[in-house]
């Protein structure tokens, strides 16, 4: 009596396991992180309220993005210390951030230097921005010979800010210097008849809809 050949038992197929996380985008596939995405949306900061000396936080909101990247930074500040304002368009233009610039709501004083120093700016009609010259300001006491000095440095100052704004701007001094002296609001309007911004609004989609629509 033959006995049946011996029959190889069949394993029993793996349990499938957690799926594995890829990154994305794929490395073959996407965009290059240099090519700007309006839908990725990429990084967004705001800068707001009073630019003083003590608070870094805005130095670090700009030194904890990616060098060299894209994002858009929103401005609603009446402005503060000529310092800060200088530090933080240094960290844009440093950095090699390329912001694209969005006037909120009021854009004045020390805060228009980082916001001259986006590469792309935008204003609404509603927008105020505040041009004057640089303000010299001690709760201390000092001496005679101290206040002739800050007198004299802030001269030198307010001219080299002058053609500094008017460099980042991309127009000429005699621009900023008509706005500065002795001091004027400018409207979103007035800064767009000027060359200095392009304007969106309120009710025509979000922002970066708008950008797209304006660049092509």
């Amino acid at each position: 009596m033959s006995r049946a050949p011996h029959q190889a038992r069949k394993k029993p197929e793996p349990k499938p396991g957690p799926r594995l996380l890829r990154p994305y985008p794929g490395p073959q596939g996407g965009r290059r992180p240099s090519d700007y995405d309006l839908e990725a949306r990429q990084w967004e900061i705001v800068i707001s309220g009073d630019l003083v000396d003590k608070d870094g936080q805005l130095h670090e909101k700009l030194m904890d993005l990616p060098r060299n990247s894209r994002g858009t930074i929103f401005f609603d500040s009446c402005g503060g210390s000529a310092y800060v304002g200088l530090a933080l368009a240094s960290l844009i233009r440093l950095r090699g951030l390329k912001g694209i610039g969005v006037v909120a709501g009021e854009c004045s004083s020390a805060a228009l230097m980082p916001f001259a120093a986006c590469t792309e700016r935008y204003v609404t009609r509603h927008a105020s921005l505040l041009f004057h010259p640089i303000r010299w300001q001690s709760e201390e006491q000092v001496r005679l010979e101290e206040a002739a000095e800050w007198a004299r440095h802030f001269r030198v100052m307010e001219a080299d800010h002058d053609a500094l704004m008017a460099r980042l701007f991309n127009c000429s001094p005699e621009i900023i210097q008509t706005w500065s002296n002795p001091g004027r609001f400018v409207s979103g309007e007035e800064l767009v008849a000027a060359g200095l911004a392009k304007l969106i609004d309120l009710f025509s989609g979000d922002v970066w809809t708008q950008i797209a629509r304006l660049r092509s």
